[in-house]
């Protein structure tokens, strides 16, 4: 965008780097910051800052923390026997408010993808691996999401369970609830068909 000031168009730069926003919707939030929300603005600068500069990865989960380990993983009220291996902090604060999980949490911040450079190292395994070592954990719940990464970290997952002797299960993928079959895209239903369970 063509400017007068040097200052707005990096404004607008800057608002890019969030996702979904393009150039309009950063030119967008730019003006309406600069004509009606000046306060507002100065105030999200220094939450930005204040963020960017004192949030950091919890050492045990890999969450975001400002301290060295996350509330969660200091609670004592938390089942430290089950461990939930999560891709990303909001895949983590989905299942806290949807369920009723009162165990621990590993957050890989991505999935297994050679072509984008992200291998077990990358994902922290080789810290999931000294967790399991410890010996507290009995179960390790996979939670990755139902695509070829995250079924490939899955397996991976699953190989290092079983090599810690750690009993692994996997979040169960099909047709959603209140669901109509005519309206489920062809791979979940197929996939639910494969993985249908005997009724009690």
């Amino acid at each position: 965008m063509s400017s007068a000031s040097p200052l707005l168009a990096e404004l607008i730069d800057a608002l890019r780097c969030l996702p979904g926003v393009g150039a309009k919707s950063a030119q967008r939030m730019a003006f309406h910051l600069l004509e009606r929300e000046r306060e507002r603005g100065l105030k999200l600068a220094g939450a930005l800052e204040q963020a960017m500069q004192r949030i950091g990865n919890c050492s045990r989960c890999r969450n975001f923390s400002e301290d060295p380990v996350c509330p969660l993983c200091a609670s004592s009220s938390r089942d430290r026997h089950v461990l939930c291996v999560v891709e990303s902090p909001t895949d983590l604060a989905a299942v806290e408010q949807a369920t009723g999980y009162r165990g621990q949490y590993f957050v890989l911040l991505g999935r297994l993808s050679p072509l984008d450079g992200l291998g077990p190292r990358e994902l922290g395994l080789h810290l999931l691996t000294e967790r399991l070592a410890e010996g507290e954990v009995e179960e390790l719940i996979i939670a990755t999401s139902p695509t070829v990464e995250g079924e490939a970290t899955s397996h991976y997952l699953a190989q290092l369970a079983r090599a810690g002797g750690v009993r692994a299960t996997r979040l169960a993928h099909g047709v959603p609830l209140g669901g109509e079959l005519e309206y489920v895209d062809r791979g979940t239903l197929a996939h639910a068909f494969g993985s249908r369970q005997a009724l009690e």
